[in-house]
């Protein structure tokens, strides 16, 4: 895994459709090269994003009165939440890289992080004509830990990962996560038996980017 600097910003909580917007514009402004590659460490209150593949079918009861948004990232349904850290990954990249070859460097740097936090933690090759295994699981207790859909425009990344960290995990199981039925979704918090907070996983999870300078 080659080395890849990236800045910084982190937010708190933001909604999801103005994080989109703030996006787009760092999309736009990297593709121009007015921007750095840059990562963007933030949460969001309770939303199910789906992708343009996910079915009908996998969406949560109505009944729970948490907002679905179609967007534009690769993937099946995701919920986001407090409590957990998404980064959105605005990079540009090398001539001999796909987008698919991005994703398995943000695994294996989300692995890296939750080693460092104590959580053993692997990513999982997709059988043939099986639904994507895309993401991070839980060596252990056989649990999928953070999620990542991504796409690439004129050669620069947008969307990024999802890692849970100490939120709610009930919202999972009232629709069908990632595309897998039977997937059981999981946090740094209760893998570890023991209160978690974002400001012990953040820092972490910068420096497994190589994420070290700061900007608003």
């Amino acid at each position: 895994m080659k080395s890849r600097s990236l800045t910084l910003i982190r937010d708190e909580l933001v909604d999801y459709d103005k994080a989109m917007s703030r996006m787009t514009d760092l999309v736009g402004r990297r593709q121009r090269d007015e921007l750095d590659d840059t990562v963007w460490l933030l949460s969001h209150p309770q939303v199910y994003t789906i992708g343009r593949r996910t079915p009908r079918t996998h969406l949560p009861d109505p009944a729970h009165d948490i907002p679905v948004v179609e967007t534009t990232r690769g993937g099946q349904l995701t919920y986001h939440g407090p409590g957990q850290l998404v980064g959105y990954l605005i990079v540009r990249l090398g001539s001999d890289e796909g987008v698919v070859d991005y994703i398995r460097e943000v695994e294996h740097r989300l692995i890296g992080a939750l080693t460092t936090l104590g959580v053993p933690a692997e990513r999982r090759d997709t059988p043939p004509g099986s639904e994507l295994l895309t993401g991070v699981w839980t060596s252990h207790t056989n649990r999928k830990i953070a999620s990542i859909g991504m796409r690439q425009s004129r050669g620069v990344t947008s969307h990024g990962f999802a890692l849970n960290v100490d939120g709610d995990l009930r919202p999972w199981t009232w629709a069908i996560a990632c595309g897998l039925p039977e997937v059981d979704m999981t946090s740094v918090a209760r893998e570890l038996g023991a209160n978690t907070s974002m400001d012990q996983v953040c820092p972490i999870v910068a420096e497994a980017f190589e994420a070290t300078v700061q900007i608003r």
